[in-house]
């Protein structure tokens, strides 16, 4: 469902990394590396937020160079401060996702961003919201439509413990039959998700 091969990116004279490859089917996986070592640039590069120096993406089979469209097509993605729609309010944000995605915000996602404590701040624009919310929002997002590939950069960033016993299930949920790639340092969460373990090391990194 997700794949990559021979990824490679770098800043001036600066080597993030180079020669990535890895390929993913269903569950959930968590890259677990130290910070600065580059894994909001990798989830970038797989999202087609930035573009790689070398190397290919895969998304639900679609390459990211070629069929763009069909690519991210098959892709939920979540930002590591998920400020990409500034002025939207919460409600508008789920209802553009879900009008891309050729659907509708249904019972269940309200039912989940209510889990989520949104209710209150459906009708916020996100930059009046906290950091926290504002995750929740693109975390309940991910259920819109039939992605096959979640990417969540910072899955847990600003959740508070009930929040995150609400982020196991949902990961658990979605890894039944779609690729769950995300970062955290909480191994509570990573083990709550089955989630195997994974750092630049076992991605094939050379630098």
């Amino acid at each position: 469902m997700l794949r990559f091969d021979n990824l490679s990116k770098r800043y001036g004279e600066r080597v993030i990394f180079q020669g990535l490859q890895h390929a993913f089917g269903a569950g959930c996986v968590a890259l677990c590396d130290e910070n600065g070592s580059g894994k909001s640039t990798l989830f970038g590069l797989l999202a087609g937020t930035l573009e790689a120096d070398t190397g290919e993406v895969w998304l639900g089979g679609h390459s990211l160079r070629s069929a763009p469209l069909e690519a991210k097509a098959a892709l939920a993605y979540v930002p590591d401060d998920c400020l990409t729609y500034p002025t939207h309010t919460g409600r508008a944000f789920l209802e553009l996702v879900a009008a891309r995605r050729n659907t509708t915000v249904s019972a269940g996602t309200l039912e989940l961003a209510e889990r989520f404590g949104l209710a209150p701040h459906l009708e916020k624009r996100f930059e009046q919201m906290s950091l926290g919310s504002r995750k929740k929002f693109f975390l309940t997002a991910a259920t819109l439509g039939e992605s096959r590939v979640l990417i969540a950069d910072e899955a847990d960033a600003g959740l508070d413990a009930a929040a995150r016993a609400v982020l196991i299930d949902l990961f658990k949920t979605l890894g039944q039959d779609r690729t769950v790639f995300f970062s955290s340092y909480d191994t509570v969460l990573i083990r709550g998700c089955d989630a195997k373990m994974l750092g630049f090391a076992e991605l094939g990194r050379h630098e």
